[in-house]
């Protein structure tokens, strides 16, 4: 287990093992700074391989990257499934991570500690992280159903129909992502729409739909690659500039496991095809 302090500044405490990514420092909005409400908010995510590290796990990555751009203090612990400490065990009997407790109440569910989150930490000294557009909250919502679909299955026979349906889904979000929001469209230009160059789902800056959707398809892209050769196809550029503009932002790759981590993890779930 491997406990860190993160979010709005502050020190980096102890724990054994390789630390955590460092964490972001932001002054005026967390950590008592300015005299407001100080919160006090713990993450347990799960632990990778080694037991410390960060492990496969996308609901606790989205957790994570939610409390980062927040700008929130708060700490992160990872735990060890297979020796899950006993004060773990009583904050938390027959829970597994990802969960937080706020101010000493724990909270388990990824959907409803989501909305805790978005309604308990506003502005003017949280931002809002919900996206602009109802159409952002469903971008790429079955991707990851088809992907699991696809990899666990082992049987030739249907392997090529849910590698289709899987691909047929990275279109739908690739389209998305390459036809312009409502901001983006130049009401007097009547001409052909433009291609949209925005860098998120729902714009220039990221959001709980973003948070959702990035880790899945960081799972989907390296796990496809590793167990069934399958690549992200290159003509599909909404996507890829996608995971490249998340690659260059600090919320998404601090809070991501390593390729090794998600490969470990689905050594076994990854079936081969017979």
């Amino acid at each position: 287990m491997v406990e860190e302090e993160g979010g709005g500044g502050g020190g980096r405490e102890g724990g054994r093992g390789a630390p955590l990514p460092p964490l972001p420092t932001m002054a005026g909005r967390g950590g008592g700074e300015t005299g407001e409400q100080v919160y006090k908010i713990a993450l347990y995510v799960k632990a990778g391989s080694d037991g410390e590290s960060l492990g496969n796990c996308p609901f606790s990555q989205r957790l994570f990257m939610i409390l980062w751009l927040k700008g929130v203090v708060f700490n992160v612990t990872t735990v060890d499934l297979k020796r899950k400490p006993a004060d773990l065990q009583a904050l938390a009997p027959g829970t597994n991570p990802p969960f937080v407790t706020f101010n000493g109440e724990l909270k388990v569910d990824v959907n409803l500690i989501e909305e805790f989150l978005e309604e308990k930490l506003t502005p003017p000294r949280y931002p809002r992280l919900a996206p602009r557009h109802k159409e952002s909250h469903t971008a790429g919502i079955d991707v990851f159903a088809k992907f699991s679909a696809y990899i666990k299955n082992p049987r030739k026979d249907t392997n090529e129909a849910l590698e289709k349906a899987l691909l047929r889904s990275l279109r739908r979000l690739d389209d998305f992502l390459r036809t312009p929001l409502s901001e983006e469209i130049d009401a007097d230009d009547a001409g052909d729409l433009p291609e949209s160059r925005r860098r998120f789902l729902d714009g220039p800056e990221l959001t709980l739909a973003d948070c959702n959707l990035l880790p899945k398809l960081h799972i989907l892209k390296v796990v496809a690659r590793k167990y069934r050769s399958l690549e992200i196809p290159a003509d599909m550029t909404g996507v890829w500039r996608y995971l490249d503009n998340a690659s260059q932002r600090t919320e998404f790759t601090s809070t991501c496991p390593a390729e090794r981590e998600v490969e470990i993890a689905y050594l076994d779930v990854a079936k081969r095809i017979q």
